[in-house]
């Protein structure tokens, strides 16, 4: 079977990238197609979450054991089988890859292609350009406290503060793709 998954961020407008990859594939090949096709370094530390449909954070799924109390579960990325974790069209993720300032991509199951395989991931959709991976901490840390003295006076929320909830759903919605759809590999 295929997983087609639709990554948008909320820092970055116009942002996508779809990614179709084998549900028997792991969740580190998952997150190898994800750095691919944002052009991000893998050397750096990140994990998924898999997510209800407000997207609360449930189990996480970590590149690495960092030492966690030996009474709780620990789930491995290269241990972890895509199938084995999701299987409904609608199961949503979080991909943390920026612990330091808590920055994700938001992650959905948009269409599973049962009796096909895929042997290597394939990005089929990138639209827009990816938020950076790395961010200034003097700036992020300047955003923080410019937010901090907002929602003092006010509770809106700044829009161009790294990390926040706020996206439009409407990114997860299909139109406009179609043009944008690469096949090569299947």
């Amino acid at each position: 079977m295929i997983y087609s998954f639709r990554i948008v961020s909320d820092e970055v407008d116009n942002f996508k990238r779809e990614i179709n990859i084998d549900a028997d594939a792991t969740f580190l090949d998952l997150r190898n197609a994800i750095c691919d096709a944002v052009n991000f370094d893998k050397g750096q530390m990140n994990s998924f979450f898999l997510c209800d449909e407000g997207w609360e954070k449930g189990k996480e799924i970590t590149l690495e054991d960092m030492g966690s109390d030996a009474s709780d579960d620990v789930y491995l990325m290269d241990e972890c089988i895509l199938s084995d974790y999701l299987e409904d069209e609608g199961q949503r993720m979080i991909f943390v890859f920026d612990y330091l300032t808590d920055r994700s991509f938001f992650i959905e199951l948009k269409k599973t292609q049962p009796g096909k395989n895929l042997k290597d991931p394939v990005c089929t959709i990138a639209m827009g350009n990816p938020p950076q991976q790395f961010v200034d901490l003097d700036d992020f840390e300047a955003k923080i406290d410019a937010k901090a003295a907002k929602s003092a006076q006010s509770t809106d929320i700044d829009e161009d503060f790294y990390g926040t909830d706020a996206y439009n759903e409407d990114e997860f919605d299909a139109e406009g793709f179609d043009e944008m759809t690469f096949d090569d590999n299947m």
